[in-house]
């Protein structure tokens, strides 16, 4: 843990109520404040770093609303990076959990092998993989985009598109949306690298991992020729934009904005619109998905109370951290469907699946779409699809 970051701190409190477990807990070593003192206490060696504090580092959701709320530009972000690379390095974790998070990292950032678990989501699951099965959504989208898709007419740069893990398996029809609308929006397209960024990893205290990652994607789009590196998933984006890579990383709202926008035809509905954590805090674009949504004619762009606070999801969260995360979910399924929407969208797949299974708990599901699916739609004059509930 570095010294210097931890100082930054004024201790001024402004973090606390954007932070989520504070909210559900109402406890200080839960706050980001609280846990920047404990960071402290355990360089210094006044606290031990045992499991009991390892456990309010692996609470925190890494959904960094604490940056954008902080008066003092406090680095939480590198901070709890930090920490959580030491939890990983000295702090012996119980069976259960070494299990748990073992499998997750041998299925979730491998599309292979997650496609075959998702396989068997339907039989039962012992004890702790009953997580696995509760997020597991109904569809499986495990489509590619082309590996090249040209410009739709001059073209205004040449751009890599990250189809990511998890991506790239439940969600491929995004992809493939992804590389229709930057090609209609002036960009040439090369599609080649399918793997994990390194955001799982990194987020979980596997740093050097994470780094490795980050950087054997910089060279697939280098070797493609790619002026930048375009990303569909607000979570790897923010991993790669902090990972100091030579090329410059782009979610695909900033790139649209920044693009040539072609004529859209209309899409008649009302859409709920939950702001990504990692899209709104970690990377700071905010307006570009809303540009993007309100220039197609006809929709009705809503927003849901508590955009501030996250969903549950953030990376792993959801399986190591259930019920904060399940508690977290449902509340942000609850303010959704109190707009009564249409539709809900979000641009991260996690947040897409950890509020359609709240939905389906609530018995209320609703479509669940990426915002570039709805300018897809608009770009070519089609109905809305897929319709995953």
């Amino acid at each position: 843990m570095d010294a210097g970051l931890i100082s930054d701190c004024v201790h001024c409190g402004f973090c606390l109520p954007t932070c989520p477990t504070y909210e559900l807990w109402h406890e200080e070593m839960d706050s980001p404040r609280g846990r920047i003192w404990l960071m402290k206490a355990t360089l210094e060696g006044t606290v031990e770093l045992n499991r009991t504090v390892a456990e309010h580092f692996d609470r925190c959701l890494g959904c960094m609303a604490c940056l954008t709320s902080c008066p003092s530009g406090v680095k939480y972000d590198r901070l709890i990076e930090l920490a959580r690379e030491r939890v990983e390095q000295e702090v012996p974790r119980r069976v259960g959990d070494r299990l748990l998070r073992g499998l997750g990292f041998a299925v979730l950032p491998h599309p292979r092998r997650l496609s075959i678990a998702l396989r068997f989501a339907a039989l039962p699951a012992p004890g702790p993989l009953r997580v696995f099965k509760e997020l597991a959504p109904p569809w499986r989208e495990s489509v590619s985009p082309p590996a090249e898709t040209p410009a739709t007419g001059e073209q205004i740069a040449r751009v890599g598109l990250l189809t990511g893990c998890v991506q790239s398996v439940l969600f491929g029809e995004v992809n493939r949306a992804s590389a229709r609308v930057l090609s209609a929006y002036g960009y040439a397209v090369a599609a080649p690298y399918a793997g994990c960024c390194g955001a799982l990893a990194l987020h979980s205290g596997r740093r050097k991992q994470g780094l490795e990652q980050a950087a054997g994607v910089e060279g697939a789009f280098r070797a493609a020729g790619a002026e930048a590196i375009v990303t569909n998933a607000a979570g790897c984006g923010s991993h790669l934009k902090e990972a100091g890579l030579g090329l410059p990383v782009l979610d695909i709202s900033e790139a649209l904005v920044g693009g040539r926008p072609p004529a859209l035809s209309p899409v008649e509905l009302r859409v709920a619109f939950q702001e990504s954590c990692h899209l709104a805090h970690a990377q700071r674009v905010r307006e570009p998905p809303r540009v993007l949504l309100r220039s197609i004619p006809g929709i009705e762009l809503l927003e849901p109370a508590e955009q501030e606070l996250c969903c549950g999801s953030a990376g792993i969260y959801n399986l190591v951290q259930p019920v904060a995360a399940r508690t977290l979910g449902d509340r942000k399924a609850a303010n959704v469907l109190a707009v009564d929407p249409d539709v809900y969208t979000s641009a991260n797949p996690g947040c897409l699946l950890q509020v359609s299974a709240s939905l389906r708990r609530a018995r209320r599901p609703l479509p669940a779409v990426h915002p570039v699916e709805l300018i897809d739609a608009a770009v070519r004059g089609v109905p809305l699809t897929p319709m995953r509930l």
